[in-house]
């Protein structure tokens, strides 16, 4: 498709960043077009068919969609409350098994606490004490709270400089229970001593507070901004692979497509990894040290995944998600042992239609480091070689043994499954070695692991999930922030609170 030749602000990927970004700016009046390499807009919101069945990639479930919480006036604003949505099961969305004994997180911050209490009788006040915590420091962040404000940043520098295990730690002293209320960890990719506190809060805040699946698929979000970004004059190109960000002595001019088009525009921004980012820039405006510091940023594990068809009416749909441990230490998840694959996995089931009384398909995610499928990096999604293929067999097997050991019987209801690995993640999402949530935040270094969505070049930014934090909630907010540069946070917020 031939691009129009100049826009006011590029936008290079169509992940949930770019989409928001893209919407914002072209509902303000800017002459705005989203470039996505690939043939399906979305990024993490994609969905792939198999077997007659809709699989989500990255976004799962989300929280807070309660009327007057905060995902809900993000999407007021947005145009996205017309979604589908199913309620997890407000006795338990989450349930949480640690070596074969299960633990339920409950929706709303009292029921969480009554629910958690039944199996820690003794340590209710501890677990009141971290529902009030976790609230706090939710509300310390005025953008979390659409509150006007010129500071993006937590109130409270410990938030920041303290460690999820730490935090948890000096809220109680009981093993099991630390573990628990860590238990949630592969949301975040949790790294023991080096996570920080408010990464864990502002999650568990987010999902405590309500938790539903999307019907029928996560890529309507991508469809439904999309729908909105043209009616306000912007523009949506696929198969428009950016390999190069041009530049003068002084900025950005525009980029350069892989078919060697060149489209000019006054500010580009990328929704794509800033060490891909980088690479597409050639000009000593990026100067050696600041590239070095983006490349030698670590990036979180990614992840193995299986996608299940079930047999037709076979296997009751389970209105939770399930995260499973084979370690009394839920933090040794990210050392997996390779002999015991996998150590720790979440399981969910897909959600096609209102209340479903049977699961027609579910996903099995588990960790995977890069480094296993490292002798493979060279090669193309489906040109990847038969050693590949039993590569993923073998693990897809372990895996699905692994689920029996947890629900007895469930291998013999499975129709057909796929499997995708750390190559697929990366060929996909252009995050690097596959990373399932980018750039790692690390307490010890807080400054150093945080990337802002300003670059070296006046007028060429960042969005995505390694601005601010990951997830769609962390994710609006990086996109508001990157807006910001353009508008104004305070406009923003008064937009919003005007159609609320």
């Amino acid at each position: 498709m031939k691009h129009n030749n100049t826009y006011d602000i590029l936008i290079i990927g169509s992940g949930l960043g770019g989409l928001i970004s893209a919407y914002i700016l072209s509902k303000n009046g800017y002459k705005v077009a989203v470039l996505e390499k690939n043939a399906q807009i979305g990024g993490c919101l994609q969905t792939f068919q198999r077997f007659g069945v809709s699989f989500d990639t990255g976004m799962h479930y989300i929280g807070s969609m309660q009327e007057g919480q905060i995902l809900y006036r993000l999407f007021n604003y947005l145009n996205l409350l017309d979604l589908p949505l199913n309620s997890l099961d407000v006795n338990g969305y989450d349930v949480i098994s640690i070596v074969g004994k299960e633990y339920k997180y409950a929706s709303g911050y009292e029921n969480f606490v009554e629910v958690l209490s039944k199996s820690f009788p003794e340590r209710r006040k501890e677990i009141e004490t971290y529902i009030k915590s976790i609230q706090e420091i939710a509300q310390a962040s005025p953008l979390y709270n659409m509150k006007a404000s010129t500071n993006y940043t937590f109130v409270n520098a410990d938030y920041v400089k303290t460690s999820v295990n730490e935090f948890i730690t000096s809220i109680t002293s009981d093993y099991r229970l630390q573990n628990v209320l860590a238990g949630t960890l592969p949301l975040y990719a949790g790294i023991k001593d080096k996570t920080p506190t408010y990464i864990h809060a502002l999650i568990n805040n987010f999902y405590i507070q309500s938790a539903y699946r999307i019907v029928g698929g996560s890529d309507q979000i991508a469809h439904m901004l999309a729908s909105s970004i043209r009616s306000f004059g912007g523009e949506m190109y696929t198969n428009s692979e950016v390999i190069e960000i041009l530049c003068n002595h002084e900025h950005a001019i525009g980029v350069r497509l892989i078919n060697d088009e060149i489209i000019t525009s006054d500010y580009i921004i990328s929704d794509i990894h800033p060490e891909a980012t980088i690479q597409m820039i050639h000009s000593p405006l990026i100067r050696k040290v600041y590239r070095e510091r983006i490349r030698n940023l670590e990036n979180s594990i990614s992840n193995f995944t299986v996608y299940i068809k079930f047999k037709e009416n076979s296997v009751p749909y389970q209105n939770y998600n399930y995260f499973y441990f084979n370690n009394e230490d839920v933090w040794e998840a990210n050392n997996y042992s390779l002999s015991a694959y996998p150590d720790t996995y979440l399981y969910m089931h897909q959600c096609h239609e209102p209340n479903p009384t049977y699961a027609q398909s579910a996903e099995i995610i588990a960790y995977m480091n890069f480094a296993e499928v490292e002798k493979w990096a060279h090669t193309k999604v489906g040109n990847r070689g038969e050693a590949y293929r039993v590569f993923k067999e073998e693990k897809a097997q372990r895996v699905l043994n692994r689920l029996q050991e947890s629900f007895p019987g469930i291998l013999a209801s499975i129709e057909s499954y796929e499997t995708s690995s750390p190559l697929t993640y990366r060929d996909y999402t252009a995050t690097k070695n596959g990373s399932m949530y980018g750039i790692v935040r690390d307490k010890n270094f807080p400054i150093q692991s945080l990337v802002s969505q300003r670059t070296k070049i006046p007028n060429v930014f960042l969005t995505g999930q390694n601005i601010n934090t990951h997830g769609i909630l962390g994710v609006s907010i990086g996109a508001i922030i990157t807006c910001a540069e353009f508008l104004g946070v305070n406009k923003i917020m008064q937009e919003m609170q005007s159609i609320e």
